[in-house]
C-alpha cells in the first residue's frame, strides 16, 4: 500500500510537538528561570563571542548630515575621522535623515534603536502572523533570544544600519499582494528602492509578474523621493548618479570577508574580472526569474519576496552580513513548507561569525568553502526554497480525484455510519491538527485530500491511493 501524502510529515509534527512539550517547563516560574537564562546566555555571547560595530554606522550618518547642514560641507565629501568611508546611499536617505541634525549622537543612537526594534516587530508580524500569539510571552522571549543571535541581525543594530526598517517596508507590500490588497500595493517597495539601490529588485518581481499597477507605483514614488531629493540637493544628487554610485571603493574592498555576494566570492579567489561576474549574475537572475514566477503562481508571495532578497544578496557587488536581514522571509517560508528542522540549522550557522575565521587568510579549500558560507547558504536557499504548488496543478489534481471516486456500493451507508463515529485515534489527530494549525512553522491539517502549497512541499505524487 502507498503512504498517503503527509503521514510522514503528520507524525513527525506530533512528535517534534510532544517532545516540545515535554522538555519544556510547565509553570511559570520554570519558565521565568528559562528566559532569564536564555537572556544571560546571548548576553554573554553577544559580549563576547560578536564584532560588536560601535554604531559605526550611524556615526557615519549623523556625521555627514551634520557636516551638510551645520558645517557647509558637501555630503559625500564627509569621512568618519580616523577612516576612509563616508556617505555611500543616494541622497533621499539623506535628506530622509535631515532630522538626525537636531540631535547628538546618542540620542540618534537611541532613535535607531527604537525604530529597529518597531520594525522588527512589524517584520515577525508579517512572516509568523498569528503564531506570534499562540506561543505567549513564553514563546516570544525565547523567540526574540533567537533573534538576538542572528548574526545579521545583530550587526543591523551594533552598525546602526537602516536594513530592516528597508525589510519592513517591503514586507508590507508582501502582505498586501498575499491578502488581495494588491491595488495599494508599492509604495513601501518605492521607499526602500529611493533609500538603498537593491530593494529595486523587488519592482522587476512586480514586472515579472505583471503586478503593473503595483510596479508602476513602486516605480513612480522611487521615481518621486529621487526627483525630491534632487530639489532639495541638486549638487549631492549630480555627484551620487553621475560618480559616487559607480564607485564601489567608497563602500570598501571587494574581498573582504564581509561581502557574501557572488563578486565577494570571486574576489577572494582573486578573480575580478566583470565579465565573469556578469555572467554569474545574469545565471542567478535567470533561476530567480523562474522560481519567482512558480510561487506566485501558487499564491506564495512570502517565497517570491523571499527568492527576490536572496537574489538581491547574491547579485549585488558589495553585501555585507549585515545586509543579509533580507534571508529572514526564507526561513518564515521553510518553515511553514514544513522544513523547520532545515530552517534552524542554517539559522544557527548564521548565529556563528564563523565567516570571521577567514579574516586574515581566506586561501586554500577551506577558505573557499568557510569565508563564503553565508554565500552558499543564500544561493542554497534560492536554488531548494519551497515554492509551492501552482493553483491550476492542485485544480486538476482535485478534479481526477472527484472524477475517478469509486461508485458507491451497497454497504456504503454502513461505512459511513461507522466512518462517522469518531474513535480515540481519529479524535487524537483532529485535535493535534487543530493545535498545529495556522501560518508559521507548524501545518493545518485538513479532512481533504486537497494539498495546499501554503501549508506544505508538493508531494511527489500527492494523489497516491492504494
Amino acid at each position: 500500500m502507498t503512504r498517503r501524502p503527509g503521514a510522514y510529515r503528520l507524525r513527525s509534527l506530533l512528535a517534534d510537538r510532544v517532545s516540545w512539550a515535554a522538555a519544556a517547563p510547565r509553570t511559570d516560574p520554570g519558565r521565568l528561570l528559562t528566559v532569564l537564562a536564555a537572556v544571560v546566555a546571548v548576553s554573554v555571547f553577544t559580549a563576547t563571542v560578536p564584532l560588536l560595530r560601535d554604531w559605526f554606522d550611524l556615526r557615519v550618518y549623523h556625521g555627514a548630515v551634520d557636516h551638510w547642514t551645520h558645517r557647509g560641507g558637501r555630503l559625500y565629501d564627509y569621512r568618519v575621522p580616523g577612516t576612509e568611508y563616508g556617505f555611500t546611499y543616494p541622497p533621499f536617505a539623506a535628506v530622509a535623515m535631515l532630522p538626525m541634525a537636531l540631535l547628538d549622537l546618542p540620542a540618534a543612537i537611541a532613535v535607531a534603536l527604537l525604530l529597529n526594534l518597531a520594525a522588527l516587530a512589524l517584520v515577525v508580524r508579517v512572516l509568523a502572523g498569528r503564531v506570534v500569539r499562540r506561543y505567549g510571552w513564553y514563546g516570544c522571549a525565547l523567540g526574540g533570544c533567537a533573534l538576538a543571535l542572528f548574526e545579521p541581525l545583530r550587526d543591523t543594530f551594533s552598525f546602526g544600519q537602516v536594513n530592516v526598517l528597508l525589510l519592513a517596508l517591503v514586507l508590507v507590500d508582501a502582505r498586501l499582494l498575499a491578502t488581495g490588497r494588491g491595488r495599494r500595493a508599492g509604495v513601501g517597495i518605492g521607499l526602500a528602492a529611493a533609500v538603498k539601490l537593491t530593494p529595486a529588485l523587488f519592482i522587476g518581481l512586480l514586472l515579472l509578474t505583471r503586478r503593473w499597477r503595483a510596479a508602476g507605483i513602486a516605480t513612480a514614488v522611487a521615481v518621486g523621493a529621487t526627483a525630491f531629493a534632487a530639489l532639495v540637493a541638486p549638487d549631492a544628487s549630480r555627484f551620487y548618479w553621475t560618480e559616487a554610485m559607480w564607485d564601489t571603493t567608497r563602500v570598501g574592498r571587494l574581498d573582504y570577508v564581509s561581502n557574501q555576494s557572488v563578486q565577494g566570492v570571486l574576489a577572494r579567489l582573486g578573480e575580478p574580472g566583470r565579465a565573469l561576474w556578469a555572467a554569474a549574475v545574469l545565471l542567478v537572475l535567470c533561476v530567480w526569474a523562474v522560481r519567482a514566477r512558480r510561487a506566485v503562481a501558487a499564491g506564495e508571495w512570502t517565497a517570491a519576496f523571499a527568492l527576490t532578497g536572496l537574489t538581491a544578496c547574491l547579485v549585488s557587488p558589495i553585501t555585507w552580513v549585515h545586509h543579509l536581514v533580507w534571508l529572514l522571509p526564507s526561513f518564515a517560508v521553510l518553515c511553514r513548507a514544513g522544513h523547520p528542522r532545515v530552517a534552524g540549522a542554517l539559522y544557527a550557522v548564521l548565529c556563528t561569525s564563523v565567516v570571521w575565521l577567514w579574516f586574515d587568510d581566506a586561501s586554500g579549500v577551506d577558505g573557499f568553502l568557510g569565508s563564503n558560507v553565508y554565500a552558499w547558504i543564500t544561493l542554497g536557499l534560492l536554488l531548494w526554497l519551497p515554492t509551492g504548488q501552482p493553483r491550476s496543478r492542485r485544480g486538476t489534481l482535485v478534479r481526477s480525484t472527484s472524477d475517478t471516486a469509486r461508485a458507491p456500493s451497497p454497504a456504503a451507508p454502513e461505512t459511513a455510519a461507522a466512518s462517522g463515529q469518531r474513535g480515540p485515534a481519529s479524535g487524537a489527530i483532529a485535535a493535534a491538527g487543530t493545535a498545529a494549525g495556522g501560518p508559521g512553522c507548524g501545518a493545518t491539517l485538513r479532512e481533504t485530500s486537497e494539498p495546499t502549497g501554503s501549508t506544505r512541499p508538493a508531494a511527489a505524487n500527492p494523489q497516491s491511493s492504494s
